[in-house]
């Protein structure tokens, strides 16, 4: 069975990292560029499947779309 999983990577001055939406559980891959990020945290997904099995995914749709918003806080 394959899953399309929506990955959100960001970028930081001292390299990429990369996690996917809508799994349960905490995943995390990281690299110098995206394409490293997102190989990082493809193997990530597969050993939390591994080790939790299926149900990370849940029973309904995982994440139907992401947008990026930003608002000021005072602080």
């Amino acid at each position: 069975m394959e899953k399309s999983v929506k990955i959100l990577i960001e970028k930081h001055t001292d390299g990429f990292v990369a996690y996917p939406l809508g799994l349960k559980g905490v995943v995390i891959g990281c690299g110098e560029s995206e394409k490293e990020a997102l190989s990082d945290v493809r193997s990530a997904i597969l050993f939390h499947v591994e080790t939790f099995g299926p149900e990370v995914f849940g029973t309904g749709p995982l994440v139907l779309d992401a947008m990026l918003a930003e608002t000021g806080i005072s602080v």
